[in-house]
């Protein structure tokens, strides 16, 4: 069976291409891809090869599919044609797997479009979770990009009072404002500071969630918390920030630094603020499905999985307009 996947052959190259699957294996099943989710930050920094970024090509990239069970191998009992399955498969119309490797979505009403964030909000909930936001602690979001909006989400869910988000673009800022956020800020105002002192009574933000992946962002991160603050980095950083003074920015202000990278979560069993990647996935399809967790207002673009060239050619131009990109595969089924 011919299926379709995006694959980048040299920096910077997107092709689709058409490739033959292997056959259905007695413990494997076949799914069709009804739609993925392109990860902007990190796609395009792969794509570019920016710095902390540098791999090897050709690459298949993506991490977040929903697709459709439509054959199983005769020694498979724990997965049936028809279910609904979301995975870490990459921008592909079909795949062979292991059922192991599939989430089952127990809900039949939620969209495919919907439920596809559910592995940016679980990443974004890895860095959430570290901050362990208290009930009514200042929260800042600094950048407002797809892992900005839904760090932001989350934040609100567990108990940020006030949630504050901050970014360069105002058209950004209005979609916090649609989906939670209680005052939204522009770093290059000059009243910036005032403003946060304004929006926090004096004390500064309890947590600052850094989810620009900028260098220079880290320096505004540390300077704006309050003292003895915990500062996530969320976004993977592309370069460094010379520019940090760790007595004055860190110490001095008894700051607690945490690095959340997905890549640092427990493979087996979740403890507190540690969750696995799957049990926080099946958290993020519950809060979708519930309606408690609201990704379609980041919905910019959905484009068929045909012509995701043109879709990455927006996200290597970083057009601010462009935040979740849907790629819609078999007719989104």
């Amino acid at each position: 069976m011919k299926a379709q996947r995006v694959v980048w052959p040299d920096r910077a190259k997107v092709d689709v291409e058409t490739f033959m699957l292997p056959p259905v294996g007695d413990d494997e099943v076949l799914v069709a891809t009804e739609c993925t989710l392109i990860s902007p930050g990190t796609e395009r920094a792969f794509l570019l090869g920016l710095p902390n970024a540098q791999g090897g090509y050709p690459t298949r990239p993506g991490y977040s599919n929903i697709g459709r069970v439509v054959d199983v191998g005769k020694a498979v009992t724990d997965c049936e044609v028809g279910d609904r399955v979301a995975s870490t498969q990459g921008h592909t119309s079909h795949f062979v797997t292991s059922p192991s490797r599939l989430l089952k979505i127990a809900s039949a009403d939620v969209p495919a479009e919907e439920a596809v964030f559910f592995n940016l909000g679980a990443i974004a909930l890895q860095g959430v979770r570290k901050a362990r936001i208290e009930l009514g602690e200042a929260t800042l979001i600094l950048g407002q990009g797809l892992i900005g909006l839904l760090a932001m989400q989350l934040s609100k869910l567990s108990g940020a009072l006030p949630l504050i988000a901050a970014d360069l673009t105002d058209s950004r800022l209005e979609i916090s404002k649609t989906v939670g956020a209680d005052y939204t800020f522009n770093p290059e105002d000059a009243d910036f500071s005032e403003q946060l002192d304004d929006a926090t009574k004096g004390d500064g933000p309890a947590v600052v969630i850094e989810a620009t992946g900028h260098p220079d962002a880290i320096s505004t991160a540390l300077g704006v918390a309050g003292g003895c603050a915990r500062v996530v980095l969320l976004a993977s950083t592309r370069g460094e920030t010379p520019s940090v003074n760790f007595y004055r920015d860190v110490h001095k202000k008894g700051l607690i630094l945490y690095g959340a990278h997905n890549s640092i979560r427990p493979r087996q069993e979740s403890s507190p603020n540690f969750w696995t990647l799957e049990e926080d996935s099946f958290l993020l399809l519950s809060l979708i499905a519930q309606k408690r967790f609201n990704v379609i207002p980041l919905i910019s673009h959905r484009v068929p999985g045909e012509d995701a060239a043109k879709a990455y050619q927006l996200l290597m131009e970083w057009n601010p307009g462009l935040l979740g990109v849907v790629l819609q595969w078999n007719n989104s089924m």
